[in-house]
């Protein structure tokens, strides 16, 4: 199977469970693996487990009994001979009262891959449990996030989802309600020192598995280049795992090649960027691109000076721009899994939205583990003594 192909570590999880219990392995009533043994097999992490089960649960193909464990549900054409109430309500039948089974979702913009495949995942979430979704662009601007926040509270909205705009001082209206006890979840990125519900794919891993392989291809002098106007929580993150890579190296850390802070207008004029200089001047042999939008960039002015990808530079960026380039089947990067990250977005909202007690004092903090896709902008460095 490709790489870019496999299932998330969490569906796999599910897969075996729905596996024993088609073939009967498992019947109606029958305790399944615990946590622990499932960690074991698979060799993932408590979160990843508990998210499979968690899905699992809300499709009712198992039961969770508090002090009991986690049993195979009951199906719709069996008739148990004790009939227990179930320790799981479905999420869609979570309440009698009258709901508006609308959600929020607040986003800087939807004009790149990872946002609209994003915003796929969550969509697919409500649209089975029956919820509908208002979304709301912030463009960056805090204030416009703030009056966001406000207008769905006006509208009704049950619950938000929130890709924050990151800047020094945090969103009061988030923090207000955190403290009021409003169900939201946050996206992509996290408020330091603020304990919230929220999921993002994990940026240090992804750089160092970036860094490890141009490493091994011969990259030396490698660049990390971020065209982000803030110095976001995100992009911090991702410069740390850049540094600490090196750093498990024993290598020295060329402050030149951390790129960040500067914008790329029209290519046209690309000639005067001093990235134009650094990339013609070949300071580094390989990029990693915080966004994929920027990985294209690169790869167009490298062009326009005369260099060849992969065979003067190398390229991997987070998320996936393959389809904007004409004639490479694969752009080698870093895969978020975004769609499912919406997607669990949604489901950790509609959970804490239908809980009895609103999860308070618990909070679901996910890390997605990317994957690294090997395509066709990385190669050797054949000026590599090493």
């Amino acid at each position: 199977m490709n790489s870019s192909e496999r299932i998330p570590l969490y569906q796999m999880v599910q897969e075996y469970l729905r596996d024993l219990i088609s073939s009967q392995a498992l019947k109606v009533g029958d305790r399944i693996p615990t946590e622990k043994e499932l960690m074991e097999r698979f060799g993932v992490s408590k979160i990843t487990v508990v998210n499979a089960l968690s899905g699992l649960v809300n499709e009712r193909i198992i039961t969770r009994v508090p002090g009991k464990g986690t049993f195979v549900s009951v199906s719709e054409y069996e008739i148990p001979t004790t009939s227990p109430k179930s320790a799981v309500k479905h999420i869609n039948n979570t309440s009698e009262e009258m709901r508006t089974r609308m959600i929020g979702l607040i986003m800087p913009s939807i004009y790149d891959y990872f946002t609209i495949r994003l915003i796929q995942g969550i969509q697919q979430a409500l649209n089975e449990n029956d919820y509908r979704c208002v979304i709301y662009l912030s463009e960056g601007n805090i204030d416009k996030e703030k009056e966001a926040i406000k207008t769905c509270s006006k509208i009704g909205v049950e619950g938000l989802l929130i890709f924050p705009v990151d800047e020094e001082l945090f969103n009061e209206e988030i923090l207000s309600m955190k403290f009021a006890g409003f169900p939201f979840v946050l996206i992509d990125r996290y408020l330091p020192g603020v304990e919230t519900h929220y999921i993002a794919s994990d940026g240090r891993l992804g750089v160092n598995m970036a860094v490890n392989y141009l490493w091994e291809l011969g990259h030396r002098e490698i660049a990390i280049c971020s065209d982000s106007p803030i110095q976001t929580v995100t992009v911090q993150e991702r410069i740390d795992g850049y540094m600490n890579a090196f750093k498990e190296k024993g290598s020295l850390i060329n402050p030149a090649h951390i790129v960040t802070g500067f914008e790329i207008g029209s290519l046209e004029q690309a000639e005067t960027h001093p990235l134009y200089r650094y990339i013609q001047n070949r300071m580094a042999t390989a990029y990693i691109t915080l966004n994929g939008s920027l990985g294209v960039k690169i790869y167009q002015i490298a062009r326009q000076a005369g260099l060849k990808v992969p065979e003067d530079i190398s390229i991997i960026s987070f998320d996936d721009p393959t389809s904007i380039i004409e004639g490479y089947s694969t752009f080698t990067h870093v895969k978020q899994f975004e769609h499912d990250m919406g997607y669990r977005a949604a489901y950790t909202l509609l959970e804490v939205i239908n809980s009895d007690d609103g999860q308070q004092g618990k909070y679901f903090k996910t890390l997605v583990e990317p994957e690294l896709v090997i395509g066709e902008t990385t190669g050797k460095n054949v000026f590599s003594t090493s």
